[in-house]
């Protein structure tokens, strides 16, 4: 079993996925970090200030002013802002890698044509091998 288990981790693929995740869980940072600074807050400011990590809906009805208030109460709350957010972190990453994964697709090499099937014989060597045969049997 522990021979098994080596021979999995050394399988080139295990050790392309973990590098996989973890880059992409720093990418994921980085894209979020993108969403809230650089893109929702000219986005917010078109929409007349706007912030969306702080849109809420208040489950309580105590009428929180903000989300900071409502979490120091642990009154339940729906942070569809915070959800905004992170579609927008998704579909960047997901544009990200599609034209990733389209560049590398680019890049690899064709396989070479598979071999052509060889033409059936013609009427002459059609003839050839049964006289061929013929010859054979005397």
């Amino acid at each position: 079993m522990l021979d098994e288990f080596k021979a999995f981790i050394n399988k080139g693929n295990v050790v392309d996925m973990a590098v996989g995740v973890i880059m992409g869980g720093a990418f994921g940072k980085i894209v979020s970090t993108f969403t809230d600074g650089v893109i929702m807050p000219p986005i917010g400011m078109m929409l007349g200030g706007v912030n969306f990590s702080e849109l809420f809906i208040d489950l309580s009805g105590k009428g929180f002013k903000t989300l900071e208030e409502a979490k120091k109460a642990a009154a339940p709350v729906i942070t569809y802002g915070a959800l905004i957010n992170n579609i927008i972190d998704f579909l960047i990453v997901a544009a990200v890698l599609f034209l990733l994964i389209k560049q590398v697709n680019k890049m690899k090499k064709e396989p070479p044509p598979a071999p052509a099937a060889p033409a059936p014989p013609t009427t002459d060597q059609k003839l050839l091998v049964e006289i061929r045969d013929l010859l054979a049997k005397r």
